[in-house]
């Protein structure tokens, strides 16, 4: 899961209520498929995707080979289990930390600080003198107005070869560091504003590779540097970071089923990327293995589906959605309208989960899918209500590639167990597990591993999730009231009657 989206959970309404909706999706027996979608068959994959982890420096993540690794295994079974795969390659901006920053002031105090590498800085040692920029605020006003390194002009009068002192403020930290880079700045320090809330050690992305060593500093010490220098101090510090940041090469994994109306193509989708601290055994190696069981299952049991339905593991989604961003965005228009709708299963064994549904009507959490997002919705609660089992809504956070999709109107739903979020009492007393911990402790870090799923999580997500995926592909009824077999056929009807009058 994404960790550049801010995580905005719902209203802490678990029930067993079903969604208001005005039309319901005919029920489909999935029994027999859920049956064929077995735990053990989903940590095969996840054993699989651990080893892949182990033999390629611990990580799956996008540009590296443990993600190339992963690519090839799934496709392998895929490709055996009869679908017609593809894959999708497209270029993205890399990061690797390879080792931590270091700041230090060499005179006219020695002095280490606290820092922290922005993502996609450059790499190198740079020993240089310090400068300030202008339209840094200190003391910083009541509220954020600092635009400081935001336009050329705030480094007039800047010398070549000086490292630059950039509050944070006013524009995108990669246009900072833009300007100062044009204006001869041989490293960036950005330190942050200072009003409450913007104190705290400042840490970022820098949205695309650059070459400078860029690192953050509290407000606190580039206050006090800041101060240093407006007394007349001639400061000068050392800057270090150690990245890789370049534009590489990854892929999107996509697989067909045979039959099925291609006009009406059902997306299910899981990110196979991990982030590079980790192997991602959890995020989302549980939603990569779940629907990949899900793929051989359609096929070991003959499921011929209604509406065609393509298997999709993006790439780079832990880079910003990058894979399903552009795999929606590259479509030619006939064949964007084609997409029927998006599943979407990012995180489903965290170990002290929730069973978090997608709230596709927007009667629980601030924001509603497109038209057709609380039928599936009711899909899934429906399904859980007949299981037993409570849900809780959750809202489209942005944080997964179902992004992409609601951008341009797509109905999507989807299932997550949950990340960083903490556990309430309340959710405690209804999903079990520990209430003040966070849903997934290992999330977005090398404890990443098979210790980290919760079996019971897989188990009950990877059935509702099977039960989604065929309700879509197969229901004679559709996501809307005029998509039943009776209307189309009602519809064929007036066609006729219309021609036989036109010719009286």
């Amino acid at each position: 899961m994404s960790h550049r989206r801010a995580l905005a959970l719902g209203a802490l309404t678990a029930s067993l209520c079903l969604p208001s909706t005005a039309f319901g999706i005919d029920e489909v027996n999935s029994k027999k498929l859920r049956d064929a979608v077995t735990v053990n068959g989903i940590l095969q994959h996840e054993r699989a995707f651990q080893g892949i982890a182990n033999a390629n420096g611990g990580t799956r993540a996008s540009g590296t080979p443990g993600y190339d690794a992963s690519v090839a295994y799934a496709k392998q079974r895929l490709q055996k289990a009869g679908y017609k795969v593809t894959e999708q390659s497209f270029d993205f901006a890399f990061f690797r930390e390879l080792g931590p920053a270091s700041l230090s002031q060499v005179s006219p105090t020695a002095k280490d600080y606290e820092t922290e590498t922005f993502e996609y800085s450059g790499s190198g040692t740079v020993t240089a003198k310090l400068q300030e920029v202008k339209d840094n605020l200190v003391p910083p006003t009541p509220e954020p107005s600092s635009t400081a390194g935001c336009e050329a002009a705030d480094f007039a009068g800047f010398t070549t070869g000086n490292v630059a002192l950039i509050q944070r403020g006013g524009c995108d930290f990669g246009v900072k560091v833009d300007n100062a880079a044009a204006a001869g700045a041989k490293a960036v320090i950005i330190f942050n504003e200072g009003q409450p809330g913007r104190t705290g050690l400042m840490a970022g992305t820098l949205g695309a590779p650059k070459t400078l060593p860029t690192v953050g500093l509290t407000y606190d010490d580039g206050s006090a540097l800041a101060l240093q220098l407006r007394g007349g101090a001639d400061v000068t510090v050392e800057v270090t970071t150690s990245t890789e940041s370049e534009t590489r090469q990854t892929k999107n994994l996509l697989a067909d089923t045979k039959a099925g109306n291609a006009d009406q193509t059902v997306v299910v989708g899981a990110h196979l990327d991990s982030v590079i601290e980790g192997p991602g055994i959890n995020d989302n190696g549980s939603g990569s293995a779940t629907i990949l069981e899900i793929a051989e299952a359609m096929s070991e049991q003959k499921v011929k589906p209604r509406r065609a339905v393509r298997f999709a593991f993006w790439g780079a989604e832990e880079s910003g959605l990058l894979g399903s961003e552009h795999y929606v965005t590259t479509l030619p228009a006939e064949k964007l309208t084609q997409i029927y709708a998006n599943l979407n299963f990012d995180m489903v064994g965290s170990p002290n989960y929730v069973r978090f549904v997608y709230d596709g009507d927007g009667s629980d959490t601030p924001v509603a899918g497109p038209p057709g997002s609380g039928e599936i919705e009711s899909v899934f609660t429906r399904y859980f209500a007949g299981q037993g089992l409570a849900s809780e809504p959750t809202e489209f956070s942005g944080r997964s590639d179902y992004g992409p999709f609601i951008a341009v109107g797509i109905p999507a739903g989807g299932l997550f167990t949950g990340a960083e979020g903490i556990k309430t009492p309340e959710q405690a007393a209804i999903f079990g597990g520990t209430a003040g911990l966070a849903y997934d402790p290992c999330y977005h870090q090398a404890c990443d591993t098979m210790n980290n799923l919760n079996v019971n999580a897989l188990n009950e997500m990877s059935d509702a999730a099977a039960h989604a995926t065929l309700t879509l592909a197969t229901s004679k009824t559709g996501l809307f009231p005029d998509g039943s077999r009776k209307a189309a056929r009602d519809k064929s009807k007036a066609k006729r009657f219309d021609g036989n009058h036109a010719s009286d």
